[in-house]
C-alpha cells in the first residue's frame, strides 16, 4: 500500500463544515485504510493501493457524496511531502512571518500563480516544485498579505489550497508513520 497526504480545500471555512470523525468514516467505507485526520482543516494521511491520481478522484467522489459540497483536493505521496518540507527554504517557527505552502493539483495554474506572485511588492515566495511553492506573510497579517489576496481568487479554488508550514509538517509525521507501521 501506498502514504498519501490529502489536502482538502476550504473545509470548515465559508459554510462547509465536516467533524474530522465523519470524514475518517467516509474515507474508511470508501475503502481507503489507516485514514487520520490532522487539524480541523481538511488534512488527511491514508494508505491505499490506488495511484495518486486515482485517490484523488476518489476522495473528491466521496466527499461530493457524502458532504454534498463541490469537493477539491490535492493529493500527494508522503514521500513528495517529505520533500517539499525540507525543500522550504523558510522557517517553520518565526515571531515576525509565517510560512505558508501553496499545493496545486495544476502546474500550469501554479506557475501562473507563482508569476503573479512575484509581480507583488514585498512578497518572498520560492518554488518547491511542480506542485507546490512556499510563501511568507507578517505575523498577524496573513489575510491582509497581497499574495494571500491573489491566491484566494475564485480561479484557483479548484486547484490549490494553502498550508502553515508547521502543518504540512504534521502532515508529514502522520504519513511517514504510515509507511513504517
Amino acid at each position: 500500500m501506498n502514504s498519501y497526504a490529502v489536502f482538502l480545500r476550504g473545509v470548515n471555512v465559508g459554510g462547509i463544515n465536516i467533524k474530522m470523525a465523519d470524514l475518517r468514516s467516509a474515507l474508511a467505507a470508501r475503502g481507503f485504510a489507516d485514514v487520520k485526520t490532522l487539524l480541523a482543516s481538511g488534512n488527511v494521511a491514508l494508505s491505499s493501493n490506488l495511484g495518486a491520481a486515482a485517490v484523488k478522484d476518489d476522495v473528491e467522489a466521496c466527499l461530493r457524496q457524502a458532504f454534498g459540497y463541490d469537493a477539491w483536493v490535492v493529493v500527494m505521496a508522503a514521500a513528495r511531502v517529505a520533500a517539499l518540507v525540507e525543500a522550504c527554504p523558510y522557517p517553520a517557527e518565526d515571531k515576525a512571518t509565517h510560512t505558508y505552502i501553496t499545493l496545486s493539483s495544476d502546474t500550469a495554474v501554479l506557475d501562473e500563480l507563482f508569476e503573479a506572485g512575484s509581480r507583488l511588492d514585498g512578497t518572498q515566495q520560492q518554488r518547491l516544485g511542480p506542485e507546490a511553492m512556499a510563501w511568507l506573510a507578517p505575523a498577524g497579517g496573513t489575510l491582509d498579505s497581497p499574495f494571500s489576496k491573489l491566491s484566494s481568487k475564485a480561479r484557483y479554488k479548484s486547484t490549490t489550497t494553502t498550508r502553515n508550514l508547521r502543518t504540512v509538517i504534521k502532515v508529514r509525521d502522520a504519513t511517514q508513520s504510515l509507511e513504517q507501521g
